[in-house]
């Protein structure tokens, strides 16, 4: 199952449950310090009772006068986009009828959808967003499409607390992204963007936005890369290459940056993992859209508002990380380690027409080389439909060079 939506009724769930188990613990902490206060005044007993002599030595506990606020590895990192994530919040239309369940069964209750146009604006749901430019008297803002979505009103939050209106610019739905904008003048910091494709397994990175809501703004969690390209299919049943990390990553984190050590996004946080297909508890599994895709798509977003895909027509699989007994079970029959693997072929399509067929592996598009679908979809996305493009496949052990005018999705 994956979370990627913070819904209000949820928000207000969830707090209840933090804020209860915030004061489990500190009660726990009290009796435990009440049972060793008892302790103590048994053991003192007993040591007064032996006419023992305590004393306190005069190498007492100090405070260091040292200040540690530069002991933290990735507060310089953390301080570069603190400025630029920011709370998203989607706000919808409640009916007039709200509150008041036998309104329509007595037919009173007017037109449904009237009475939505003149409900009151709540808030819907809220999750997480990065400031990236600003430019034309606009402050331009990356978040998820899902964060958005179905929205009356956007409101952001800004990192001063200060909360602002915001207009749509576009929406990608395939990639789960959307550009808001808000007015230039609250701009206070900008972030920048990093190159997904240098990350390594291992590299250490922070997660910042607004997890459980506005309440939590400007939260920061730290974890490593885990995977700098997995492949995985989401909810809409898309194939998407995305960062894995074990930074934690919790409902309205999404939209919000992974950031490295230099202080760059280097993703969009988009998705975790809460369990397995069997119902597994899974935890430290969560995705990130990788820069290098995010630069691509809002680019056109605010350029055209949308994004009209040329699509060569198939549907593939990155052969990089799947493990032998993994290809043996999908038929992969090709040996090589890295390209994209045609898993079929759509009837009539760019690929079809050109004579790619099922099992070929793209390992080139304009003698650009491809190892993920991210890396696919950034050559192709910079084309136009219509373009002719030069796919290279191994087929068989042979390579081949192949013409494909690239059709709309």
């Amino acid at each position: 199952m994956v979370e990627n939506q913070n819904s209000n009724n949820k928000k207000k769930k969830n707090n209840i449950f933090i804020k209860t188990a915030i004061i489990g613990v500190v009660a726990g902490l009290i009796g435990g310090g009440v049972s060793y206060a008892a302790i103590d005044q048994i053991n003192n007993a007993n040591v007064n009772s032996g006419n023992a002599q305590t004393s306190i030595s005069s190498n007492s506990a100090k405070t260091s006068k040292k200040s540690a606020k530069n002991s933290g590895a990735m507060t310089p990192a953390y301080n570069d986009v603190k400025g630029a994530v920011v709370s998203v919040i989607n706000m919808k239309r409640q009916s007039s009828n709200d509150g008041d369940p036998l309104a329509g069964l007595f037919g009173f209750g007017g037109d449904d959808n009237n009475n939505a146009k003149k409900g009151k604006l709540q808030t819907y749901s809220e999750g997480s967003g990065v400031i990236y430019m600003k430019s034309n008297n606009k402050g331009y803002i990356v978040t998820n499409n899902h964060v958005v979505s179905g929205s009356d009103k956007i409101q952001v939050m800004l990192s001063n607390g200060k909360t602002v209106n915001a207009k749509t610019v576009g929406t990608d739905s395939t990639t789960d992204l959307a550009v808001l904008a808000i007015d230039s003048k609250y701009v206070t910091q900008t972030a920048q963007f990093g190159d997904s494709k240098s990350l390594q397994a291992g590299q250490t990175v922070i997660a910042v936005g607004s997890p459980l809501g506005s309440e939590y703004a400007s939260t920061v969690t730290q974890g490593i890369v885990s995977a700098p390209s997995r492949n995985i299919t989401t909810s809409s049943a898309n194939q998407q290459t995305v960062i894995q990390t074990d930074a934690a990553i919790n409902p309205g984190n999404s939209g919000g940056a992974l950031v490295n050590s230099a202080g760059q996004v280097i993703g969009i946080n988009s998705m975790k993992l809460a369990q397995s297909g069997d119902g597994t508890s899974v935890e430290g599994m969560g995705f990130a859209i990788p820069s290098n895709e995010v630069v691509t798509i809002v680019n056109q977003l605010v350029k055209k508002g949308k994004i009209t895909r040329p699509q060569l027509g198939v549907k593939v699989i990155a052969l990089q990380g799947i493990p032998q007994s993994y290809r043996k079970h999908l038929n992969i029959k090709s040996t090589s380690k890295d390209g994209i693997y045609i898993a079929s072929v759509t009837k009539n399509g760019s690929a079809s027409q050109a004579g790619l067929k099922s099992g070929d592996v793209i390992t080139k598009v304009d003698n650009k080389k491809v190892s993920d679908v991210a890396s696919l979809h950034s050559i192709l996305y910079n084309h136009k439909v219509g373009d002719t493009v030069t796919i290279t496949v191994n087929r068989s052990g042979k390579t081949e060079n192949m013409k494909v005018k690239l059709q709309s999705d």
